[in-house]
C-alpha cells in the first residue's frame, strides 16, 4: 500500500492510498519541512520542498525518483553532510540544527554509518583495520565479539590482512558494511551501495543490509535507481520535483518499474 504524499495523482498506475496512514510515532531519524535552495533570484533551484519523513527504528527503507527528484539532497541533509536552507533534522533525539559543527562531527561518528557506492575504503589500511576505522578515530577499541560477529557476517574472515586493492568490488563492500555496522550506530545511509557491482555481489550486498535489519535491528535508509535493490527493502519513498509523492511498503521489481514509470 501507498499513503499520498502530495495532491497529485498518477493517473498510469492504479494504486491504493490512504490519506490518514500514520507516520512512524517511535522514530530514529525525522525531518520536517525540510528545504534546499541553490542560488538566488532568477537562478535559485529548489532541490527540496518541504519535506516531512520519518525512519521507525529496525526498518529498511528505499528511496527513489526520477532523476533531480531530491533523493540524494534528502540523504545528505538527512545525515547531517548538508545542512537545509529550512526546516530540521532530528538523529537519536538529538536536533541536528542545535550542534555546532564538532558536536555534528561527533554525532556522526558515533550515531551515523554511512555505505558508499565507491566504497571509500583507506588503501593503506587491510580490511579488518578499514572496518574498525571509526572506532580507532574516536580513540575507542572495538568490541572484540561484536567484531567477529560482523566478520562472519559478511563472511570476510580469509581477507582479513588484505588490502582494498586485493579485493574484488563486492568483497570490498562488504567490507565497507561492516565498517558502518560496527559503532553500532542509530541508522545507517547507503548511497548506491550496489551502484559499482555486478548483479552477484550486488545481492551479497543487498542480502547483508536485509540481515543487519532482520537479525541486528539496523535503521537503513538507502538512496537507489535499482528497482532490484529497492525491492529488499520493507518502504519505499518516492520523489519528484524535490517533494515526496508516495510513501509505500514493500513492492515487487515490476511494481516499482511502473510506479518509476509512471512519476516520469
Amino acid at each position: 500500500m501507498c499513503r499520498r504524499r502530495s495532491g497529485e495523482m498518477l493517473s498510469a498506475m492504479a494504486l491504493t492510498v490512504s490519506a490518514d496512514a500514520p507516520l512512524a510515532t517511535e522514530t530514529v531519524v525525522r525531518g520536517h519541512e525540510l528545504t534546499k535552495r541553490y542560488g538566488t533570484g532568477d537562478a535559485a533551484v529548489d532541490a527540496l520542498r518541504g519535506v516531512d519523513v520519518a525512519f521507525a527504528p529496525g526498518t529498511f527503507t528505499a528511496i527513489m525518483g526520477p532523476s533531480g527528484s531530491g533523493k540524494s539532497t534528502l540523504m545528505h541533509m538527512l545525515a547531517g553532510l548538508d545542512r537545509a536552507t529550512s526546516g530540521w533534522v532530528e538523529i537519536d533525539g538529538a536536533r541536528l540544527d542545535h550542534l555546532s559543527d564538532h558536536d555534528l562531527t561527533l554525532l556522526r561518528r558515533r550515531r551515523v554509518g554511512f555505505i558508499f557506492q565507491s566504497y571509500n575504503l583507506l588503501p593503506v589500511l587491510n580490511a579488518e583495520e578499514n572496518i574498525v576505522l571509526p572506532l580507532r578515530i574516536g580513540g575507542r577499541e572495538p568490541d572484540r565479539e561484536w567484531l567477529d560477529t560482523l566478520i562472519d557476517a559478511v563472511d570476510l574472515r580469509d581477507r582479513l590482512t588484505h588490502r582494498p586493492a586485493e579485493m574484488s568490488g563486492g568483497q570490498q563492500q562488504r567490507v565497507a558494511v561492516a565498517r558502518a555496522l560496527i559503532t553500532r550506530p542509530a541508522v545507517v545511509f547507503a548511497d548506491e551501495p550496489t551502484g559499482n557491482l555486478d548483479s552477484a555481489s550486488g545481492r551479497e550486498v543487498l542480502d547483508l543490509l536485509r540481515r543487519a535489519v532482520d537479525e541486528f535491528g539496523q535503521t537503513i535508509v538507502m538512496v537507489t535507481h535499482d528497482a532490484a535493490a529497492a525491492a529488499t527493502a520493507d518502504r519505499l519513498l518516492f520523489l519528484a520535483d524535490g517533494r515526496v509523492v508516495d510513501d509505500c511498503g514493500a513492492m515487487s521489481v515490476e511494481a516499482i518499474l511502473d510506479h518509476l514509470k509512471a512519476l516520469r
